[in-house]
């Protein structure tokens, strides 16, 4: 709660904190229960609120991070990786020393490649390449860094996707969003420092992806619904006022910390501090959902419609959100896992994605924000040069492939109109500039500010990282 907010039971809690003595999660909740101005900068590099604002480790090209990530799979072939030889020799056996001894989801045996039907076009003056399926991002090209060597380990979806999110093929450990809120807090108390926002098939799967793992659960990301009622539960029930509501937090936020002082589990802490952000989301979520404040411009821009839920909506609602000082956004995006009718669900998928993606870019530009706004669009890995299933347009698909794939970015503090890394003329094997996802996580960290070395957490014994014992930032990608 704010520090000019009065309390009825004000004096009883300082006289809780006061028997509480020096222990940690005395002093976490100390803070947490004192109000702290909102933005207040620790004037130590330390802070007793775990998410108020922490420095950096150096100076940060960006403050916030939007990540839109598309379960299942981007089909890069198709979008951003032309292969002219590829569509050359389209429906030809691939050669068998690319698939000797290599493992695949479902492909079996020496399957037959598949060049893309699409057309692929330079645009700007960075000479980006796009698909056709891809008109407005193409028209964002000289603000947008393209990385088309990326790598994984795994080809299954449930193991690289927690690579991807955490640093490891099992679950369990923190994601790259309770890292970045755990390194640097929140720019606002009234909001959490890590949300989520779901669209698409199977979006309730992106509800893993949000952990804090070992981390104080005060780190965990908060997903927010779509609809009029984002988070269940958080509006008053009939018959209870405002002054009410604080009254009955602060009762039993007294004997929550009556019990914290007696164990000493800092999870208590966690559940004092959560109770104080939903009292102040009470106030701040129904004036974030509320896009009547949006030109019409600006909706018909990102081609959202108030009270219809949409990805377009997410990505306006995530602009929205890093403008209030969240610290991380995420924009879980489902249905991408394209086995079977490739051509018929990919160009449905892109229409929903391309227009609202690329007016996010103009919109955080057009605002002063995309400089310091770092915005991510990628899958989990990419797809295989070769056909799965019958060659019939209306049935084929590709399988996953772990060994070369694009992540599109633009803004805080990328080098715009870079297109980085290659693949071979099948776009199977990485040629040029390989880039690890653990390389991809150090980067992220580094235009934060943050040193992903440094970056650690004392668990079970020992100092656990988001890239584990690996990964190295990328500089090249640096502007």
């Amino acid at each position: 709660m704010h520090g000019s907010e009065s309390s009825p039971l004000a004096v009883s809690r300082r006289a809780i904190l006061a028997d509480m003595g020096l222990s940690i999660g005395g002093m976490a909740l100390g803070s947490l229960l004192s109000g702290t101005a909102s933005g207040a900068t620790p004037s130590a590099g330390r802070t007793l609120d775990p998410l108020a604002p922490k420095p950096p480790h150096f100076t940060a090209r960006a403050k916030s991070v939007i990540l839109l990530y598309s379960s299942g799979g981007v089909s890069q072939l198709d979008l951003f990786d032309p292969k002219p030889k590829l569509r050359e020799h389209d429906g030809r056996p691939v050669p068998a020393e690319l698939v000797e001894g290599q493992r695949f989801a479902f492909l079996r045996g020496r399957p037959n490649l598949l060049g893309s039907p699409y057309r692929f076009q330079s645009h700007g003056e960075s000479g980006m390449v796009f698909s056709e399926l891809l008109p407005n991002l193409a028209a964002v090209a000289d603000r947008t860094t393209l990385v088309r060597s990326v790598h994984t380990d795994n080809v299954n979806h449930g193991p690289a996707a927690y690579l991807f999110f955490t640093g490891h093929q099992l679950a369990g450990r923190p994601t790259l969003g309770s890292w970045a809120a755990y390194g640097l807090g929140c720019e606002t108390r009234d909001l959490p420092a890590f949300v989520q926002l779901l669209s698409g098939e199977a979006a309730l799967n992106g509800k893993r992806f949000t952990t804090a793992g070992f981390l104080p659960g005060i780190f965990q990301g908060v997903n927010l619904r779509s609809g009029a009622a984002p988070i269940l539960h958080l509006s008053d029930p009939v018959g209870m006022n405002r002054p009410d509501r604080r009254a009955t937090i602060d009762a039993i936020n007294g004997l929550n910390a009556e019990r914290l002082a007696a164990v000493g589990d800092p999870e208590i802490a966690t559940r004092i501090a959560q109770y104080e952000m939903a009292f102040r989301m009470q106030r701040a979520a129904p004036e974030l959902i509320d896009l009547s404040s949006e030109s019409r411009g600006t909706l018909a821009m990102y081609g959202a419609h108030e009270g219809e839920p949409s990805l377009a909506v997410n990505l306006l609602q995530a602009r929205r959100l890093v403008e209030r000082g969240v610290r991380f956004v995420q924009v879980f995006d489902g249905g991408w896992d394209h086995h079977s009718k490739l051509y018929k669900e990919l160009p449905t998928k892109c229409r929903r994605l391309d227009r609202p993606l690329a007016a996010l870019v103009r919109d955080l530009a057009q605002r002063g924000m995309l400089e310091d706004t770092l915005v991510i669009w990628t899958g989990e890995f990419g797809r295989t040069p070769m056909l799965e299933g019958a060659a019939d347009r209306d049935t084929v698909g590709r399988d996953h492939h772990k060994d070369a794939f694009t992540v599109w970015m633009a803004g805080g503090g990328l080098q715009p109109g870079l297109t980085l890394g290659a693949t071979c003329e099948l776009g199977y094997r990485i040629t040029e500039a390989p880039v690890h996802v653990h390389d991809l996580q150090a980067t992220v960290l580094h235009l934060l500010g943050i040193d992903h070395e440094r970056l650690t957490f004392r668990h079970q014994g020992r100092d656990f990282r988001l890239t584990d014992v690996s990964g190295r930032v990328v500089h090249d990608l640096l502007g």
